[in-house]
């Protein structure tokens, strides 16, 4: 049996970007430039805690911080996005916000959960869902 000829350096392979994360990247931004078109100004993005979770995005509408979750598939066959983001998740996304809101100098805002769905074909972004007030503190859905 012949090796096939590989042209690419042990360096290359681990240059590569995982499939799943350039996905993630693509849906982020597409969720990003979404929710400006909708107004919502920009904060930051990936704020976690080693260990304890990250909240993909933050934006303020008016005097309402919005935390977001991003979820990007490249199908609808079995499932929503939104369905992946289940009761332990929004529970790190809550905790994740009070770590947020902790940094700030008046914590006591008014704030809200959202999820983007973000749908892919052929590494393209094909439609973004936004969901606003997605879910509660108390973990429940709307």
């Amino acid at each position: 049996m012949a090796w096939p000829d590989v042209k690419k350096t042990v360096g290359d392979w681990f240059k590569e970007t995982p499939e799943h994360l350039e996905h993630g990247r693509l849906g982020e931004e597409a969720a990003k430039k979404h929710l400006q078109k909708l107004g919502l100004k920009y904060l930051t993005a990936n704020f976690g805690i080693a260990g304890k979770g990250e909240v993909d995005l933050i934006f303020r509408e008016e005097d309402c911080l919005v935390f977001v979750e991003v979820k990007t598939r490249s199908s609808e066959d079995w499932a929503r996005p939104s369905s992946a983001v289940d009761r332990d998740k929004r529970a790190r996304l809550v905790k994740m916000s009070l770590a947020y809101r902790r940094r700030l100098p008046n914590p006591y805002v008014k704030y809200r959960y959202d999820i983007v769905e973000v749908l892919l074909a052929d590494g393209k972004v094909q439609k973004v869902r936004h969901i606003p007030n997605a879910f509660t503190e108390n973990l429940q859905k709307r």
